[in-house]
């Protein structure tokens, strides 16, 4: 499937008009930056921001699911992620634990929305293509799907197919959605260089909360196809994106100044 292919942003309760683009050149932390995509929410919905998609690259961090947290093994598990210099952090939106650091994209796109509710579904449709579309146009076979065995599982995360063995196919990008009365974020977390150290905290963590997964399945973009760097990516997102909505670019700093609560 091509750009021009892909369902209407409309169908995904996105706007067709302008998506202000804002680059974050710098984490503010780990749970800050987690934070500050539930601010732009709240910005959002209150009607101080229009569509806005923000892009940053994050410091290690372990983002666990509420029913992680829950679990009897989650403080050994924190443990094990800070022994590895990742930050452990509970998430208010659903899933499993998933981890990223400095070589993943993170990509929050929030948006005013009267009845947010309504299309959330054909929202993680809409995006799990849009992501695909844009890793194939940088040259990865990627698809739609939950692949068996993957970290954080989800119907509409994308995965990679291996170009040295047609059967493995590894996770490069978990979403996530936080929706309100008023508005929504949509959250992706593209993992592109250095899985490494992303294949030992998750195994670490997974084992202490007592969780089945296959280690074989997390990889990063750049094990598929040597090369390919965050910069390469967020250029081809932005490309993606550019054929569904009209881009402006605004200062990090224009919105950080902002006043937000969750």
């Amino acid at each position: 499937m091509t750009t021009g292919e892909l369902t209407n942003m409309r169908d995904a309760g996105a706007g067709l008009g302008t998506l202000t683009v804002v680059r974050q050149e710098r984490s503010l932390g780990a749970a800050r930056d987690l934070e500050f995509g539930i601010e732009l929410l709240t910005q959002a919905k209150t009607g101080r921001i229009g569509p806005t998609l923000r892009l940053y690259r994050p410091k290690p961090t372990v983002a666990f699911g509420q029913r992680d947290a829950r679990l009897p093994g989650f403080d050994a598990a924190a443990q094990a992620c800070r022994d590895q210099g990742f930050e452990p952090l509970v998430r208010k939106a659903g899933g499993r634990a998933a981890a990223y650091h400095e070589g993943t994209l993170v990509v929050d796109h929030v948006e005013p929305h009267a009845d947010a509710i309504a299309g959330s579904k054909s929202r993680f449709a809409f995006f799990g293509e849009l992501l695909a579309v844009a890793l194939r146009s940088a040259g990865v076979q990627a698809a739609v799907g939950e692949i068996p065995g993957e970290y954080c599982p989800g119907e509409f995360s994308v995965h990679g197919l291996d170009p040295r063995d047609a059967a493995h196919r590894v996770k490069l990008i978990g979403t996530a959605q936080r929706v309100v009365a008023g508005g929504w974020l949509f959250s992706s977390v593209i993992v592109v260089e250095n899985s490494a150290p992303i294949r030992r905290v998750l195994t670490d963590s997974y084992e202490a909360l007592g969780l089945d997964w296959d280690p074989a399945t997390a990889g990063a973009v750049n094990d598929l196809v040597p090369g390919l760097d965050v910069k390469a990516i967020e250029e081809a997102l932005l490309g993606t994106y550019a054929g569904q909505a009209s881009l402006r670019f605004a200062e990090f700093g224009s919105y950080a100044g902002r006043d937000g609560e969750a």
